[in-house]
């Protein structure tokens, strides 16, 4: 082995170890997506939760008193519920944006696999085609006259 083979051997050592640091970091961020959208949507089950039981309380409210009593407290009521749709709305969008990277995460691991696969496959028919040739070189020496 001559010194075409010591650099070469550093260069194919390098990429499986940055692809492996990659598929971690990508699994890592997939997990890491995962747990935020599980817990976004036990904060949004919590938050129908607290609304329902806010609706319920304050109709019985409403039906123990007069018309005239109840206007404030309806007012105050529904900028209340306005209020807490409107976080219910942004928690949604959030989600839909977390859902739609976590699918883009997903392709893009897709990609870095088959990207790989495609490179191993190449590297293989090249070394076939090198050994190929190799031997060829070497068979057409060996008929040469000494």
């Amino acid at each position: 082995p001559g010194p075409s083979a010591e650099r070469a051997d550093p260069s194919r050592m390098r990429p499986p170890v940055l692809l492996t640091q990659e598929n971690t970091q990508i699994r890592d961020l997939q997990q890491e997506n995962r747990e935020l959208w599980l817990s976004l949507e036990e904060h949004q089950d919590a938050l129908e939760l607290i609304m329902s039981k806010y609706r319920k309380q304050m109709l019985q409210l409403l039906q123990g008193r007069k018309r005239e009593d109840t206007e404030p407290v309806l007012k105050v009521h529904q900028a209340n519920s306005l209020e807490i749709e409107s976080q219910i709305d942004r928690i949604c969008e959030m989600g839909e944006v977390m859902r739609k990277a976590v699918q883009v995460d997903d392709d893009q691991f897709f990609k870095v696999q088959e990207k790989l696969a495609q490179l191993e496959l190449e590297n293989k028919e090249l070394r076939e085609l090198l050994s190929i040739s190799k031997e060829s070189f070497e068979v057409g020496r060996e008929d040469l006259p000494d």
